[in-house]
């Protein structure tokens, strides 16, 4: 009986053996299998190539691959379309600001030679007769007023004899209380009339004495020329 369960057990170890061997040969076989197309003859089989599964993975990761770069170069693009736009941006705003410093520059240096050529166009007066009555008329030819140096010079020597503090206490105007004074003898109320913006407000001061005479005369008479006696 031991001998017998040794046989048999022999056997089915040899068919177990003969079967797993059928089992692989199968599996070999799976791997590449025969098609029969319609219409072929019996007997006649297509071989189809076996399916590489590492092909499908590669071409998986290939396209994800392609994706992602195609996503990366559209960041890109924006990224350099920005780039350019905020160049252009400040390159525009830097032009700006060089344009209007340009322009307060060319502004000041204009102002600055304005001033350097009145500068030239206004001479220095001497602090004389002869000064004042130069600056006098150089003032009054600006403002339009008529008169010559020798009728502001003949009436000046007749009214005050060229003292520009000189002040009349014993006439109507004094009794009156508003005193004549200065170059020309002009009292306050005329001279605060006929006083000419851009000379002192001042009667005794020589050259706002003789302007604002000067321009009462040219209202009163035409012309500081054409007065010869007490005006």
């Amino acid at each position: 009986m031991s001998a017998s369960r040794t046989l048999g057990h022999s056997r089915l170890t040899k068919a177990h053996k003969l079967s797993i061997a059928g089992v692989s040969t199968l599996g070999a076989a799976a791997l590449a299998f025969s098609l029969v197309p319609a219409g072929a003859a019996q007997g006649d089989t297509i071989s189809a190539a076996p399916v590489a599964w590492t092909q499908v993975v590669d071409g998986a990761q290939t396209k994800a691959v392609q994706q992602n770069l195609a996503v990366q170069q559209v960041v890109a693009d924006k990224k350099a379309a920005d780039a350019a736009a905020k160049a252009k941006a400040a390159a525009k705003a830097k032009a700006a600001a060089k344009a209007k410093a340009e322009a307060a520059a060319k502004k000041a240096r204009e102002k600055k030679e304005a001033a350097s050529r009145s500068a030239v166009r206004t001479p220095a007066f001497a602090n004389n007769l002869d000064g004042w009555i130069k600056e006098a008329l150089f003032i009054m030819k600006k403002e339009g007023i008529p008169g010559s140096y020798s009728g502001i010079h003949r009436n000046i020597i007749r009214e005050s004899s060229g003292n520009p503090m000189a002040i009349n206490n014993w006439d109507i105007n004094a009794q009156n209380g508003i005193p004549s004074k200065g170059l020309l003898q002009v009292i306050y109320p005329t001279f605060k009339a006929y006083h000419v913006k851009g000379t002192k407000f001042d009667q005794y001061d020589p050259v706002a004495n003789i302007v604002a005479a000067c321009n009462y005369a040219a209202d009163r008479y035409g012309s500081m020329d054409n007065v010869n006696s007490a005006y």
